[in-house]
């Protein structure tokens, strides 16, 4: 028989081997390698698909971004700045242009050093992306703007600004929904700290060490060269105005 004790709650007797039995039932026991595994694949399918997700959206992203540029492209060709191309003002909005260019360049690079190779298997919160949660898009905004900048009208640059602007929006969004399905309450927190485009002026946070990729860093600068590529095209454009070959319909500051 077993031996029999009393518990002082309820005075009811219970047995050692009913006690043992209870204590089993309150403790997890761990998964059998078959069902580990299982939960294993289960996991890495799930993130596979989601980077799938992820791989779609970016090229959904650059055939938009492609469309949008054709679309500013025809409207370069079709407007014209009603400041004269050699008045101080015009060559002022130029400089503004190129300064703004400039900045995206460095400011991608900079912030390459910090994503590069790490942007599908981390959550990155330190450097640029303590201040803002797309800082290259951010950047690629402001190169943007300056792109439009170099027809010399500040109208144009700030619609070549507004519409990178959409459509960034449009995949931040989408990209949000992947991060917060991999990354849970630490992209919550984040999201919620931190603005999506809008800098903040405090909360820098930085690491001691970070490991970069050259290769990645000098990828993203190359691709952000291409920015460059503005100041020939418009000052061909130009030049074309100027003969006569392409007759400009609209007129803006």
């Amino acid at each position: 028989m077993s031996p029999v004790s009393f518990s002082p709650a309820s005075f009811s007797p219970v047995t050692t081997d009913e006690r043992a039995q209870a204590l089993l039932c309150q403790t997890p026991l761990p998964l059998p390698p078959i069902a580990r595994c299982d939960a294993h694949h289960r996991e890495m399918a799930n993130r596979s698909a989601g980077d799938a997700d992820l791989q779609r959206l970016q090229r959904r992203r650059k055939n938009v971004i492609r469309v949008g540029i054709g679309g500013l492209l025809l409207l370069v060709l079709l407007s014209r700045s009603v400041l004269p191309m050699d008045s101080p003002a015009h060559d002022g909005v130029e400089a503004i242009g190129l300064a703004a260019i400039a900045i995206c360049i460095f400011g991608r690079g900079w912030c390459s050093l910090y994503i590069g190779g790490r942007k599908k298997t981390e959550l990155v919160t330190t450097g640029p992306y303590s201040k803002c949660r797309n800082p290259l898009y951010l950047f690629s905004i402001i190169g943007a703007f300056g792109i439009g900048a170099q027809t010399g009208s500040l109208v144009i640059a700030v619609l070549f600004a507004i519409l990178c602007w959409l459509v960034f929006r449009a995949v931040v969004l989408r990209e949000e929904a992947h991060l917060a399905a991999r990354f849970g309450v630490a992209f919550t927190r984040y999201k919620n700290l931190v603005p999506r485009f809008r800098p903040t002026w405090y909360r820098w946070r930085d690491e001691a060490d970070l490991v970069c990729r050259p290769s990645l860093f000098l990828t993203t600068t190359r691709d952000a060269l291409w920015f460059l590529m503005a100041i020939p095209v418009f000052e061909g454009i130009k030049i074309l105005q100027d003969h006569g070959w392409i007759v400009p319909v609209i007129h803006v500051p």
